[in-house]
């Protein structure tokens, strides 16, 4: 079972999405400020994170970017409500993974979340060993 972690601070939306990538296999964890998802990442590696770019304490632009540190190779897939150009290149050039816009639509969201965590576990299936 794949495991995920989801680190935002809107707990509602934590956990519906939660809810969701249950149902569809993945064992998930949670954090709801950027410190927890690093210890958590540090202490136990996800096969996945999704990322809230925008929290209190330390962002999630700072969060990948320690992530990256350290580990180039768990995909992070940002979440943001907010469509800003500049956040999206950082988060581009810090070594995202891809990008899930919240509209709203939490039906849609979770099948955007669940295809690209599809795509990612493909993708990592498909690595030769020992390339990560």
């Amino acid at each position: 079972m794949k495991k995920v972690l989801i680190v935002d601070d809107e707990p509602q939306f934590v956990e519906l999405i939660k809810i969701r990538l249950e149902a569809n296999g993945y064992e998930t964890k949670t954090a709801s400020t950027g410190e927890e998802g690093l210890v958590y990442v540090e202490n136990h590696p996800p096969d996945a994170v999704l990322l809230d770019i925008l929290m209190p304490g330390i962002d999630g632009l700072e969060v990948l970017r320690r992530i990256r540190k350290k580990n180039k190779s768990i995909p992070v897939f940002m979440l943001t409500a907010f469509s800003d150009e500049k956040r999206f290149l950082q988060a581009k050039e810090l070594g995202a993974s891809g990008f899930i816009v919240k509209t709203g639509d939490l039906k849609k969201e979770i099948e955007n979340i669940t295809n690209m965590l599809k795509i990612s576990d493909n993708y990592r299936s498909a690595e030769p060993e020992g390339d990560t």
